[in-house]
């Protein structure tokens, strides 16, 4: 496809409930490759955004495998209906690719937009929640609307809790979205708080007090926003992996049998990924790596055991035993989406002041890596390059050598555009010869 550069290329389209276009999954089944790379975007992004990306991740490939001459292989880009909040910076990405062009702290006509297709039937809804976004009332029946405009955007209603995903979409019942169903103008204060600590707000907002600084507030209900659309894409990602992917991988089993699959995936994308291991069908091996890229979900996803619940394991425990080969984690402590708004939005703790202690409970694993999984060897990048990655199992690699650029609030969870990263995932499903 013109999008993509590398050849051969095949774009796969799922909708939100993990259906896949069947055209373009018999294209993938004709491919004659030894090799097979699935890389699934993150939550904030829309396809053009996603196959630049594709374009550039998969450009040093060809390169790092001229040497390998008994390797063909084949390319693929995982288009799966997320939307994308403007503001967020990619690095190297132009502006005009990667964020508005208003700017400011409310939302710009792309982010309405994005907001409309990704909740249709409540354009009216997107449209009055930019209204207060703007119009930043010093009130607080303003913030109890914008709360109950945002569950019902959402397709919740405020106080209720439940949902119709699968179980197995979810990490745990305690991370069900508490904002929309706790005080607004509480929840909004918090996420004010942390965005100040990732310097994308007004530092005077750290003195924030219930009652108090109410329009400075209102720097926090855009996160509030941004956080529970978040979490609907979270589940979607988790449907998408298990209901789309795993079976179609399945498939490529029956109609590619020497097809070794290598899948990628960053932020939410890492938790399609994963996600697709629970939708692999029994006794299926093709999959001979995963490489997990700043990878916006729990930690603790693939523990035995949750240390805050012992009777517990994470949603995937024990699901890296269906790879014939590594699951690696690449990681970066610049990661401040996932390092300081992840754990809040996860916990809901309106108080910056426990933000220290809530990532050992509530956090990420593109932050700090896999957690509570016995014998994960913990690497520098450089060491992971230079020597290699374990064969199977769970691996950290600290990639905060190259993953460190990004603005506000988001750091440096998009600056994944880099030839070490390809290395790893050459080195993650031993391609090269």
């Amino acid at each position: 496809m013109a999008d993509v550069r590398v050849e051969p290329y095949r774009e796969i389209t799922f909708d939100a409930d993990g259906d896949v276009n069947t055209r373009q999954r018999e294209r993938l089944a004709e491919l004659d490759v030894t090799d097979l790379v699935m890389f699934a975007h993150g939550w904030n992004s829309n396809r053009s955004v996603a196959t630049r990306m594709y374009d550039r991740f998969y450009a040093p490939f060809p390169g790092l495998l001229a040497d390998s001459p008994g390797v063909r292989l084949g390319y693929a880009g995982i288009v799966w209906p997320s939307m994308r909040f403007a503001d967020e910076p990619i690095p190297d990405f132009e502006r005009s690719a990667a964020a508005g062009a208003d700017g400011g702290p409310g939302l710009d006509q792309h982010t309405r937009q994005a907001l409309a297709e990704a909740f249709p039937g409540r354009e009216r809804i997107v449209e009055r929640l930019a209204e207060l976004l703007d119009e930043r009332p010093e009130e607080r029946a303003a913030f109890d609307e914008f709360g109950e405009l945002v569950a019902q955007l959402t397709g919740r209603p405020a106080g209720d809790t439940t949902t119709t995903v699968h179980a197995s979409d979810m990490e745990s019942e305690e991370e069900l979205p508490q904002m929309l169903h706790d005080d607004t103008l509480t929840v909004c204060q918090g996420f004010a708080v942390a965005l100040a600590e990732t310097g994308d707000a007004e530092p005077e907002t750290q003195s924030l007090a219930l009652g108090g600084g109410l329009k400075k507030a209102w720097n926090g209900a855009k996160e509030l926003l941004r956080q529970a659309t978040y979490y609907e894409m979270k589940r979607r990602a988790g449907t998408v992996g298990r209901r789309g992917l795993g079976p179609l991988i399945g498939q490529l089993a029956r109609s590619s049998p020497s097809t070794r699959v290598h899948l990628v995936g960053h932020s939410q994308g890492a938790r399609l990924v994963a996600f697709a291991l629970r939708g692999l069908p029994d006794g299926v091996r093709n999959v001979k790596s995963v490489t997990l890229l700043q990878g916006s979900f729990s930690h603790y996803a693939f523990a035995e055991r949750l240390p805050h619940a012992t009777r517990r394991g994470g949603v995937l425990r024990g699901m890296q035993r269906r790879v014939d080969g590594p699951v690696v984690a690449c990681y970066s402590r610049h990661d401040t989406a996932l390092g300081v708004i992840y754990p809040l939005a996860s916990r809901l703790a309106g108080d910056s002041s426990g933000l220290a202690g809530l990532g050992s409970k509530w956090g990420a694993m593109g932050y700090d890596g896999i957690k509570a999984v016995p014998d994960t060897p913990v690497l520098t990048l450089a060491k992971a390059l230079r020597d290699g990655l374990p064969g199977s199992g769970c691996v950290n690699v600290d990639a905060a050598a190259v993953v460190r650029r990004g603005g506000a609030p988001t750091g440096a969870h998009s600056d994944i555009l880099h030839a070490e990263l390809a290395r790893v995932v050459v080195a993650a499903g031993r391609m090269a010869g």
